[in-house]
């Protein structure tokens, strides 16, 4: 078997150098021996023992092993079997879709697929009107702008936060809150007629009670704002497949594309509060923002390779 590959003195010198460490260290010296008012003297001290350092380190067996091992599973990522570069993993557009249907209960995968489908008879329906036989120019061309990908990407993720959100209020027993809340307000009012007043601020249990008190009336307002959110979430649900409906439609009535186009970006520039309140949902629902939205008209969303969970 060949021998290993050896990273070299150069690179054991240079990941000696750049230790954090020995950055700190070695940067600390080096402004001490400036300010120390004999720089002349001190700088080549630190110098010499930072070379002593480089010089010790990097002849070290333990540590060149480590090194070499380190460059290995570099070239690993970097190279495949043939040695051809690998281009960095890429999320795709399907994937990144599908990750969030298939977190979806059935009713709302439908909902949604319902909606995408009367985008894509829409377009059907303009090309006809247009005379044309392909999906691949009018409007449908105009109805697969980024704006109105952006719509429906938005509209998905609604989905999810909308059932994110009646999950956790299925889960929260408001009336057992209520309760636990009531029984200690009780408790607190009756210790504090025993302990009397002035006694109150130094008293353990009071002090205990009055936070058992603040946490209950925190796990009230969680759930009154869950309650908001899930009004806002379910409303503007329904804004928007109205809209995106309206939007499909167009491409029927309209025969000026730019106008079309227009009433799109229009559109999906006023849904930026939705967006917030999706972003703000986002440790209930688990769905990070992507860097960019997925062209959710192009691509292929076919039951037969739709994978349902229950």
């Amino acid at each position: 078997m060949s021998e290993p590959k050896k990273a070299g003195l150069l690179r054991y010198l240079k990941e000696a150098f750049m230790f954090r460490w020995n950055l700190l260290i070695f940067g600390g010296a080096a402004a001490a021996a400036i300010v120390s008012g004999h720089a002349d003297i001190a700088l080549p001290l630190v110098a010499a023992g930072e070379v002593v350092y480089l010089a010790g380190l990097a002849t070290l067996p333990r540590f060149q092993g480590a090194i070499d091992a380190k460059v290995r599973a570099e070239e690993r990522g970097l190279k495949g079997p043939s040695g051809a570069a690998l281009q960095q993993p890429r999320v795709d557009a399907r994937d990144k879709i599908m990750e969030v249907l298939k977190s979806l209960t059935e009713d709302r995968r439908a909902r949604f697929l319902r909606l995408r489908a009367r985008c894509v008879e829409m377009s059907r329906i303009a090309n006809a009107v247009r005379g044309e036989t392909r999906d691949s120019s009018g409007a449908s061309t105009e109805l697969r702008t980024p704006a109105l990908d952006r719509l429906l990407w938005v509209f998905l993720r609604l989905l999810l936060s909308e059932q994110a959100i009646n999950r956790f209020l299925q889960a929260a027993d408001e009336a057992a809150i209520d309760k636990t809340l009531g029984d200690l307000q009780v408790r607190r009012k009756k210790r504090a007629d025993s302990v009397g007043e002035a006694n109150q601020a130094d008293d353990r249990i009071i002090r205990s009670l009055d936070d058992s008190i603040s946490t209950a009336e925190l796990r009230k307002e969680n759930v009154a704002k869950a309650r908001n959110n899930a009004e806002f979430v379910a409303t503007e649900l329904d804004r928007l497949e109205n809209k995106i409906a309206a939007v499909t439609e167009m491409a029927v009535s309209h025969t000026d594309p730019d106008e079309m186009s227009s009433r799109i970006d229009a559109i999906s520039e006023g849904i930026s509060q939705t967006e917030q309140t999706i972003r703000e949902l986002q440790t209930i629902t688990g769905v990070q923002d992507a860097d960019t939205t997925p062209s959710i008209l192009d691509t292929d969303l076919s039951p037969q390779r739709t994978v349902q969970t229950r």
